[in-house]
């Protein structure tokens, strides 16, 4: 009796968070029916809630949040749909950013080429042949002007895959906003800023761990100050993931990275409920349906439990474990790449019964090279066939309750809470990259899983089972050769043009905050960037202050 009473004052609890969220966001029909005219309910529930369904499950909106973490979810808004792009010259990209919000995506989201990245411009030796390559080259403000050309910065959210010199490129987005006469308390969006990942799985970091993490918290102080809708981490296991890890191991170490995020900013003496609302999280969506699924839901109740019982955040908004989502590049194959297709609708079906806040489809083509505006145009329409046409977006955590699932998601969190003890008794996560434990699980991991697809044992269809005789598509996108070449020159112009002694006075004084630890480098990269220093000669600044992390 008392655990059906505490159920149903919940349930009323929730009713009126769901009463608050429909008169902000209506939803999108009433009532949502089947084809055959059954009527969808917002949510199902147990009839007789067991002993543990406050505990574990509990209303989407409401902690532990594992069925969502808002009342309504997909009924009242469809997740962001944010396609990944970036390619050649600004110029270039912009087009195709223009293209994709004209097809209906919902949100931007930058790749950079490798040059940025890890901070070195277009002209520098250290550049040359990647220019353009893997991403946009943006080397200056005048680049990332012509980016976000006719693209009104008030009304798109953007989201930024860069991580060591993530403090430049958010101040070159703050000044473009300007320039637009958008402020930057206005401004909307995530920038991945998350360094630790790059020492554990993907290679483009710059700095050592210390000073890495301190131009990580001073953007956290920086925009709680001034950019306050803005995402300043996203904290990625995608990474993880493509390198080779578990599903168990991608959310262990991603919540163990964030552990140190808010360690690191704690001891800089910001308060947890300051910081941690802009916390976000990037996960990968791999093709075995049911664990990814289960994968996001014990996620989003692990961080609850770790922020409100850890680290006693006192703010709701502070507990939610907000993420995006991104199909998985290493699951597509060069064999066969229509196959793709349904891979990453599997993927991004998962992604959105998990509950994912925003979703990137990879294309068909992307083993091979970068999407062709076709492919593009393909993998965005997977998101709108299943947010309009599956029925998937209609009840709030479709596949709750279910027996299998709800034994996935409390495995899952059991084995993640084990990694977690691991990595404590390591010193945290910030040691166990550097003695490279996390590294070496992953690679074990990876190693695995590789020798069950030689064996056989894993099927890959097309590569190693159901194989045909193909020729390579003569239309992928190729990026023209010209085009370091244009870049290289439009940056030194800028050189040339620009005022030298304000662009030096501004270094020099960013060099005299980066040599002083209780100072806030934000606003004197702001102005760097504004006096048009590029991208290579602020990182330099930053090189020569702090060295460079040179890796195990």
């Amino acid at each position: 009796m008392v655990r059906q009473t505490k159920f149903e004052d919940q349930k009323k609890k929730w009713e009126a968070d769901v009463d608050k969220t429909i008169a902000r966001f209506p939803e999108r029909k009433d009532p949502f029916m089947t084809s055959s005219d059954i009527e969808i309910d917002r949510l199902y529930t147990p009839t007789e809630p067991t002993e543990s369904y406050d505990e574990q499950l509990g209303f989407p909106g409401s902690y532990p949040y594992t069925r969502g973490i808002q009342p309504t979810m997909y009924r009242s808004r469809y997740w962001t749909m944010r396609q990944y792009a970036g390619f050649g010259s600004a110029e270039e990209t912009n087009k195709r950013f223009r293209y994709l919000l004209e097809q209906g995506q919902t949100g931007l989201s930058v790749a950079f080429d490798l040059p940025t990245q890890i901070g070195y411009d277009s002209d520098d030796p250290m550049a040359e042949g990647e220019v353009g390559k893997v991403g946009v080259a943006i080397d200056s403000l005048k680049d990332m002007e012509q980016l976000f050309d006719q693209i009104p910065l008030d009304k798109v959210s953007t989201s930024m895959t860069i991580n060591a010199p993530a403090s430049i490129l958010l101040c070159m987005y703050i000044a473009v906003g300007e320039k637009q006469g958008v402020p930057m308390e206005k401004l909307t969006g995530t920038i991945q800023n998350d360094i630790l990942k790059e020492y554990i799985a993907r290679g483009t970091y710059i700095f050592p761990p210390k000073p890495s993490m301190r131009l990580i918290t001073d953007i956290f102080q920086y925009c709680h100050a001034n950019v306050p809708k803005f995402n300043t981490i996203s904290i990625s296991g995608y990474h993880i993931r493509e390198a080779g890890s578990t599903a168990v191991q991608e959310v262990a170490f991603t919540i163990a990275n964030g552990m140190a995020y808010v360690d690191a900013a704690l001891e800089k003496g910001l308060e947890v409920d300051q910081f941690a609302p802009r916390l976000a999280f990037f996960f990968n969506a791999h093709n075995q349906f049911f664990e990814e699924v289960a994968k996001f839901r014990a996620a989003r109740r692990i961080w609850a439990k770790i922020m409100k019982d850890h680290y006693k955040a006192e703010n709701p908004k502070s507990w939610k474990l907000r993420f995006h989502t991104q199909t998985g590049g290493s699951t597509l194959t060069a064999q066969q790449p229509d196959n793709n297709i349904v891979r990453v609708t599997l993927q991004a079906l998962a992604a959105v019964m998990g509950g994912t806040q925003s979703l990137h489809t990879n294309s068909r083509d992307e083993a091979l090279a970068l999407p062709t505006e076709d492919s593009a145009r393909i993998a965005l329409r997977t998101q709108q066939i299943i947010a309009n046409e599956s029925g998937a977006a209609d009840t709030v955590d479709p596949l709750g309750g279910s027996y299998y699932v709800e034994e996935l998601t409390d495995n899952i969190e059991s084995e993640v809470n084990v990694y977690l003890e691991k990595i404590k008794k390591l010193g945290g996560a910030v040691q166990a990259v550097e003695d490279g434990y996390m590294q070496r699980e992953i690679h074990q991991a990876a190693y695995q899983a590789q020798k069950k697809i030689e064996s056989g044992e894993e099927i890959v269809v097309g590569m190693n089972q159901y194989e045909i005789e193909e020729e390579i598509d003569p239309d992928l996108l190729r990026v023209d050769e010209a085009l370091e070449a244009g870049q290289i020159e439009q940056t030194q112009q800028l050189r040339h043009n620009r005022d030298e002694q304000l662009v030096q006075k501004c270094l020099t004084e960013l060099k005299e905050a980066a040599g002083t630890e209780d100072s806030n480098l934000m606003p004197h990269i702001l102005k760097s960037v504004k006096a048009y220093a590029t991208v290579g000669e602020i990182s330099n600044i930053l090189r020569d202050e702090f060295g460079e992390y040179t890796g195990m």
